[in-house]
């Protein structure tokens, strides 16, 4: 929102290029986003309390739809530990890995009397599943990749080894489940979110083979949208709207135990649970592990040296790791990631989550570092 805020007062939005363009962490996480997870949304980002949306949605779907909003996937989680929810699907995510505060996730997945996860790999997460269902990967799909609002085809290479395409799958346990679900091929299901999302109006896959297209495009005769709000806010009034934000500090801070602020997030050479990338030799030989970097200040202070083995604690655990000294990081700041199954860097952050978005405080948790007494052979 402060970005945004930026955008507007400097003028830099609804020209060839200006704008916010988010880097997401997936390759697809706009066009998901587009099509309905969010919990108060409907695809197109057609709000869940408008009634007419709720009738129109419920009409195609011959189901009704509630007006209260979903929950997010951390929340979730929550409603597993409190015995809410009986059981849940999870299709090519890791939160045993890749979720903060590992404890509670854990006792999440753990709760439910029923888990089934479909993944191509095995992860921290099928540890726990009932039932493990086999995914496909990028090359054996068919439909869209969605960047910078930009819709387009993208062509499986090698039909899905496990028989079945995701889509498949989920039509297939939708309709065991009493919700029955009919698709030929992913153009029927880009044919069913254009007649109900207003934005994807115009979209299909013979227009999709010919250019790839930016939404909005309400009708198959419009050329897509290259740059948003020339003219117009997407508002009632039409009109920009600044967000007045008033500054929140961490949910945890450093203090005498934890004299340290650990930053989690990803590296160039691995790809989030690293369940592929680890699998590459090339990548494996450049970074085979993980790694806490530390300040040459903070590593003299606490006679650590490059390599050294450590323990990093925090409040809620553990993790045994090697040190990397590097200027990259600030005195009084460390960093991991979360790529590597044998340190769960997760079991260390807190479970402090945004007000607004509710997105988990990866990005600073208090923690220390101790050496660890390394014997040697006589």
């Amino acid at each position: 929102m402060a970005i945004a805020n930026l955008a507007l007062v400097c003028s830099q939005i609804g020209r060839p290029s200006t704008g916010i363009m988010a880097l997401r962490g997936q390759n697809n996480v706009q066009g998901a986003s587009d099509l309905g997870p969010l919990p108060a949304a409907l695809p197109g980002y057609q709000a869940v309390a408008d009634e007419k949306v709720r009738e129109k949605f419920g009409k195609a779907w011959g189901r009704k739809i509630n007006k209260e909003p979903g929950l997010k996937s951390v929340e979730m989680l929550d409603e597993c530990v409190r015995g809410t929810f009986k059981g849940i699907f999870i299709l090519g995510e890791d939160p045993a890995q890749t979720d903060p505060d590992l404890g509670h996730v854990r006792k999440a997945l753990e709760a439910v009397d029923f888990l089934v996860v479909q993944d191509i790999f095995h992860t921290e997460t099928t540890r726990f599943a009932d039932v493990i269902l086999p995914g496909a990967s990028f090359a054996e799909k068919d439909g869209t990749n969605n960047g910078e609002r930009r819709i387009q085809r993208v062509r499986k290479v090698v039909p899905p080894v496990a028989g079945l395409a995701e889509w498949e799958v989920i039509c297939k346990l939708s309709t065991l489940m009493g919700c029955p679900m009919s698709y030929n091929s992913p153009a029927d299901i880009m044919d069913e979110i254009a007649s109900l999302v207003p934005i994807y109006g115009g979209i299909s896959y013979d227009r999709l083979e010919e250019k790839n297209i930016q939404w909005p495009c309400p009708d198959k005769n419009h050329p897509g949208t290259t740059t948003l709000y020339t003219d117009l806010f997407a508002r009632a009034n039409g009109l920009a709207a600044f967000m007045p934000l008033d500054h929140r500090g961490s949910g945890e801070v450093p203090d005498d135990t934890y004299p340290l602020v650990l930053i989690t997030g990803r590296i160039r050479e691995h790809y989030n649970n690293g369940s592929m990338t680890r699998r590459s030799p090339g990548i494996a030989q450049i970074v085979p592990a993980e790694r806490v970097e530390i300040s040459p200040e903070d590593a003299e202070s606490l006679g650590i040296k490059d390599s050294n083995w450590v323990i990093v604690s925090s409040r809620r655990g553990q993790v045994r790791v090697r040190v990397k000294v590097t200027d990259r990081s600030q005195q009084g700041n460390v960093f991991m990631t979360f790529h590597h199954q044998d340190a769960l860097t997760n079991v260390l952050t807190s479970a402090h989550r945004d007000p607004i978005s509710g997105t988990p405080e990866y990005k600073s948790c208090a923690v220390r570092i101790d050496k660890v007494e390394e014997k040697v052979a006589v």
